[in-house]
């Protein structure tokens, strides 16, 4: 099966789109301006983590805010 290709990347080509995006400004940058998603972080958690998980077998949660 082909599968699309990208290109190479070069070492810097994250870091440059990363910039050149914030230039432009971002929703989600605009947005963390304004808004303090961690005011949301105890009622996510009290909601969306299971308070009865009893081991520490498997993947650890994402972070609730991330999810969010």
């Amino acid at each position: 099966m082909q599968y699309k290709k990208f290109g190479k990347r070069g070492l810097f080509d994250e870091l440059n789109t990363k910039e050149n995006l914030s230039k432009i400004g971002t929703p989600l940058e605009r947005l963390l301006r304004v808004i303090d998603f961690e005011m949301f972080r105890p009622e996510l958690e009290e909601n969306l983590l299971n308070p009865d998980h009893k081991n520490k077998a498997g993947a650890k949660p994402y972070d609730v805010v991330m999810m969010f």
